[in-house]
């Protein structure tokens, strides 16, 4: 129950209300005790000093008995009060007494001893004596010593006073003090608590407010009914409660995104503890591992990372002693992988955590070889035309130009290397241009069916040749498409050379046009060689052949089909390609329909 302040307040009230009242009390009960028993005293004193004295005889009080105890009883004496006179000469006897039936008894006997005896001695003496039930009540008892001329004491005054009033004052004293106590107290415990309650209320709301935000509720505010100490707790909650959403909220807005950019960043990322214990990692560090998310829990760091190399293991990363790092790993999948990871360290320098993100680098890497293996193609390419150049012209400076007939033939064979090699050039520089979109493009309208007829028209000589089965098949109703005749032209005779070429002698090619709601469509198809199923995906990089012997005999570049594509795409159309090793290719090419008409 001392646990609320409220409690605390009334009890501390109460404490502090009866200390202060009992303090009173006993003060005011003691002055009260001290002031009538002074009282009591100054009496005694005036009737011994000032009354019993103006009768009494200066020597032999014993012979004058009689007319002392006719004084003594003429005195005014309050209830309760007694004179006695003692004959300190004559044994002391009671010569007289208020009392008068004590008189003429020893004093010794019925008064105290103490007292008398230092009465008779010259001193003034008093005692308080006890009598009643346990000595409640009591008698004052005071002696004056009476003395002669010549200062020797002949007799004693004692008188006596009842303190049975007084006393029975000062205990109804202390009831009405009691009760004023208790009174006081039952007062002091409603103001305790109505205090208690006025300080508790609003502390008791803030509590629960305050319990509803540790819960997630922030929307709590506090009624504020005063300027005070707690009106001031009151409106500090308020504002810190205000701040508080307003923090939240932005760092709810910020871990948003931190979360959206980490959930849909193109890179792998991962956290891990200096125990390799996973901490966080984002979608597509799954996907770039090949894991599913219900197994990532039963795994370690080197289960997952170490295993790829010496250099990424948990342990090595610790030892190492650096902050940051990379690696690149090959994974199961093929795909290779730039692994960087940074240390973040504590207040004492040890590593708390590990950052480790991963990149995937296939297509860098797959780019980075492509154009190695493009710079050795063009290199290669070139070369074989400037060596043949190169050996028939110094054949023919070392004396065979005087021989015309082998002299022809060879400027014949060096013209024929030097259209190869501009045919290369030429088609690079097309290339180079349709990469940086430097093309001068002449978009007409171009009726298909028409303008594929022409094309096939210009090949069938090479068709002949062959002995080649050239099918055309194209619908009723024209296709109207938007196209740069001349690259488009380009494109086509591309596909149809390279068919001429890989297809045997007497083989059959179809170039067929359709068309739907959207797209017209160029399905072109032959019988010939076809195209294994792992050269597929290559056929349309730079000088990529399937057969490359077979390809520069036949006089090809290895262009076509790259520029064909660009040439396809920068139409807003697709070109794929179907085959298979022995039984022939299919091209497709897809086109927009022009539907300005």
């Amino acid at each position: 129950m001392l646990r609320s302040i409220r409690w605390k307040f009334i009890t501390i009230y109460f404490l502090l209300v009866f200390i202060a009242m009992v303090i009173v009390g006993i003060f005011m009960t003691s002055q009260f005790e001290q002031y009538y028993l002074n009282k009591v005293r100054d009496d005694l004193k005036y009737i011994s000093n000032n009354t019993v004295r103006k009768f009494l005889p200066e020597e032999n009080l014993g012979q004058n008995k009689d007319n002392i105890q006719k004084d003594i009883e003429r005195i005014p004496l309050s209830i309760g009060y007694q004179v006695i006179i003692v004959d300190a000469a004559a044994d002391f006897e009671i010569v007289a007494s208020s009392n008068p039936e004590i008189a003429r008894m020893n004093a010794l006997d019925l008064l105290d001893d103490s007292v008398m005896l230092a009465a008779s001695v010259g001193k003034i003496s008093e005692k308080n004596v006890g009598f009643g039930d346990n000595g409640k009540y009591a008698v004052k008892h005071m002696a004056f010593p009476y003395k002669d001329r010549s200062g020797k004491v002949i007799g004693i005054i004692y008188c006596m006073a009842n303190l049975d009033d007084i006393y029975k004052i000062l205990d109804n004293s202390k009831i009405i003090f009691i009760r004023a106590i208790e009174l006081g107290l039952f007062v002091t415990i409603i103001l305790g608590f109505l205090v208690g309650t006025s300080i508790t209320t609003p502390i008791n709301d803030v509590t629960k407010k305050a319990l509803k935000m540790a819960k997630g509720d922030f929307d709590q505010v506090v009624e504020v009914k005063s300027d005070d100490e707690i009106g001031q707790l009151g409106r500090m909650f308020n504002y810190l409660t205000a701040k508080l959403r307003q923090t939240l909220s932005e760092i709810s807005s910020e871990k948003s995104k931190l979360d959206a950019i980490i959930t849909h960043m193109a890179d792998g990322l991962l956290a891990v503890d200096f125990m390799g214990g996973i901490v966080h990692l984002n979608p597509r560090f799954l996907d770039m591992m090949s894991i599913e998310g219900k197994d990532i829990d039963a795994m370690s760091y080197d289960d997952i990372i170490g295993r790829y190399s010496k250099n990424l293991m948990l342990s090595s990363i610790l030892e190492r002693g650096g902050d940051f790092g990379s690696e690149v790993v090959e994974v199961e999948s093929g795909a290779i992988l730039k692994v960087s990871f940074a240390c973040i360290r504590d207040a004492s320098r040890q590593v708390s955590l590990i950052i480790l993100v991963l990149q995937d680098i296939t297509e860098h890497q797959k780019l980075d070889n492509m154009r190695r293996e493009f710079v050795a193609n063009v290199s290669h390419e070139l070369r074989t035309p400037i060596t043949t150049i190169k050996s028939y012209s110094e054949t023919l400076l070392s004396g065979a130009v005087d021989d015309k007939e082998t002299s022809m033939q060879f400027l014949k064979v060096i013209e024929s290397e030097t259209d190869r090699m501009a045919l290369i050039v030429r088609e690079l520089l097309q290339l180079s241009q349709l990469d940086t979109k430097n093309v001068d493009w002449k978009f007409d309208q171009i009726e298909l069916v028409a303008f594929t007829s022409a094309i096939a028209k210009k090949l069938s000589l090479a068709f002949n040749e062959k002995n080649h089965n050239f099918i055309h098949m194209f619908p009723e109703e024209p296709v109207l498409i938007k196209a740069d005749t001349h690259k488009l032209e380009q494109a086509l005779q591309n596909i149809l050379t390279n068919c001429i070429k890989y297809t045997p002698d007497g083989g059959d090619i179809s170039l067929t046009v359709s068309s739907d709601e959207e797209k017209a469509y160029i399905r072109i198809r032959d019988n010939g060689i076809g195209i294994p199923k792992e050269a597929m995906s290559r056929i349309f990089e730079r000088f990529y052949r399937v057969d490359k012997a077979r390809s520069r005999d036949m006089g090809g570049t290895g262009l076509g089909l790259s520029i064909t594509k660009h040439i396809i795409e920068d139409h807003g159309g697709n070109i794929s390609v179907e085959s298979e090793l022995g039984s022939g290719t299919i091209f497709t090419l897809s086109l927009p329909l022009d539907k300005s008409v």
